[in-house]
């Protein structure tokens, strides 16, 4: 059986309905599960029942400050190994380029945490969602600013990474040991202007990060790592090309830019 964790996140969601759709059992795990998955809080190891389970799909339990977001995910590696029935572990990290944002460090010691964990593994080293490029745009009276200035980042639609995690864990046995890049083709904040037919205009990082720190909203770790990503699509780092997202996938890709465009036009003030 395969458990999908954290399956009260879009992610996880996605990939427990791909599996779902190919006729495949699996079981939802979730803090707040809905009807017929299982309950499973991180924060608290008592609950982490992996009966009945062989392969688990790990999705990165994110949204908390590092030392909180890998004791989470040491818990669970920690009752897979304890559990017989257990062999297998795929856990969605980030893509190669990633190393220098904000949240990289949680991903790449969660990696070390798999691979010591004497289980089978996976790496799914995923790019940033197309989804998250284009509600990073901020609308203004005469079209899109952001503080991306010309620089691309190669997104991938959310869908396309829960279907590669999902083909990945009905054959675990054919991906053992792999570490896959999974990014798509490059996108500017232009492009999306221009599929919108907007202007876009770059504003500085100084001017985000203080518009980040005035947002009520963010948590306390999130502006430092916005920017981190920011800075990153602006100077190059995150235009990254591979091919194992087309090689493992078996549909044509999503179109990214769409997507983003589609996820910044619906964000726009008044629209319905």
């Amino acid at each position: 059986m395969i458990m999908v964790t954290g399956t009260n996140g879009r992610l996880a969601s996605l990939t427990l309905q791909e599996l779902a759709d190919r006729k495949v059992p699996a079981l939802g795990g979730s803090r707040t599960p809905a009807d017929g998955q299982r309950h499973l809080d991180f924060d608290d190891p008592t609950s982490l029942d992996l009966t009945g389970l062989s392969t688990l799909v790990l999705v990165s339990a994110g949204y908390a400050e590092d030392d909180q977001v890998i004791a989470r995910h040491r818990a669970l590696l920690d009752a897979a190994a304890r559990r017989d029935g257990v062999v297998h572990v795929i856990y969605t990290s980030l893509t190669g380029t990633g190393d220098h944002l904000g949240f990289a460090l949680a991903h790449r010691a969660t990696e070390d945490l798999v691979k010591a964990s004497g289980l089978g593994w996976t790496i799914l080293r995923n790019g940033l969602y197309a989804e998250l490029f284009g509600a990073l745009l901020m609308w203004a009276p005469d079209g899109l600013e952001s503080a991306f200035g010309d620089g691309a980042l190669s997104a991938v639609v959310r869908a396309d990474l829960a279907a590669v995690a999902a083909i990945v864990a009905i054959h675990p046995s054919a991906h053992v040991g792999k570490t896959y890049d999974l990014v798509g083709d490059p996108i500017t904040a232009g492009d999306v202007a221009e599929r919108l037919e907007v202007a876009h205009r770059a504003i500085g990082l100084s001017e985000y990060r203080a518009r980040l720190l005035a947002d009520n909203v963010l948590l306390s770790f999130q502006p430092p790592m916005l920017a981190s990503i920011a800075t990153s699509v602006r100077h190059g780092f995150l235009s990254n090309s591979s091919r194992d997202l087309v090689k493992l996938l078996d549909r044509p890709l999503a179109d990214a830019l769409a997507v983003a465009a589609d996820t910044a036009a619906a964000m726009r003030p008044g629209a319905s």
